[in-house]
């Protein structure tokens, strides 16, 4: 990753990622919801079917329905995405403890497929190792 590369860009990545780990996909087989992640300012929107990602949508849009979202600041995503976060940078619960994070509505199938959603927000930390 170059300095110039934000946050942003750099979980804007995610479909490659995940595309490239089987072994997700396949833990997340059961994993069927639209959800919002925050990076910074900058809004992505996922479309998980049986683990695949089957949209992947960066920017605003306008009355965009999902389940739930995570909201992070750049800086929290940059720290939690190096390749050995600091202890309180390492994980989804830890971010929102620290107050740089937070998630709203419904919680189900975050907390139903948790183990998952946490791995898949973790992607972007093999672009910081590779």
């Amino acid at each position: 990753m170059t300095p110039a590369t934000s946050a942003a860009d750099r979980f804007a990545r995610l479909p490659e990622l995940l595309a490239a780990d089987d072994d997700l996909r396949r833990r997340g087989r059961w994993a069927c919801v639209d959800c919002r992640i925050d990076i910074g300012a900058e809004p992505f929107f996922l479309s998980i079917v049986d683990g695949a990602l089957t949209g992947f949508e960066r920017g605003p849009r306008l009355m965009k329905g999902t389940a739930f979202t995570v909201r992070a600041t750049e800086d929290a995503w940059t720290r939690h995405w190096a390749p050995v976060p600091d202890p309180g940078w390492h994980d989804l619960f830890a971010l929102t403890k620290r107050g740089a994070a937070a998630m709203e509505g419904d919680f189900r199938p975050l907390l139903q497929h948790l183990q998952y959603f946490k791995d898949l927000l973790a992607l972007p930390r093999r672009s910081a190792a590779g």
